[in-house]
């Protein structure tokens, strides 16, 4: 193998592992901002972790965070502004890479 082909692996790698690094912290983020959200709602325990899955599995629905965004408006809709969210949502996108990147 050739010095180029080596390089080539080896960002190849790591071009995946950031990847997954970053899938990893969006999801926790969403997990975070869910449990904040539950909280809101007045849910504790199970229930809260229960809606905190259902925060997770939105974000399934398209690329970005639009579609996490819209779950919380609508179900925070009257105990949270959309400044407010979005403001939760990136707080808890740093706490969330900080726990990630402690796990690696």
């Amino acid at each position: 193998m050739t010095t180029f082909d080596d390089r080539e692996k080896a960002f190849e790698s790591k071009y995946a592992h950031d990847e997954e690094m970053k899938f990893r912290a969006v999801a926790r983020r969403n997990k975070l901002v869910g449990l904040w959200a539950a909280e809101l709602l007045g849910k504790t325990g199970e229930a809260a972790q229960a809606y905190a899955a259902e925060v997770v599995a939105a974000d399934l629905e398209e690329a970005g965070d639009e579609d996490v965004f819209r779950k919380l408006a609508r179900d925070l809709e009257g105990r949270a502004d959309a400044q407010t969210i979005r403001e939760q949502m990136v707080a808890l996108m740093a706490e969330a890479k900080a726990q990630v990147m402690k796990e690696a």
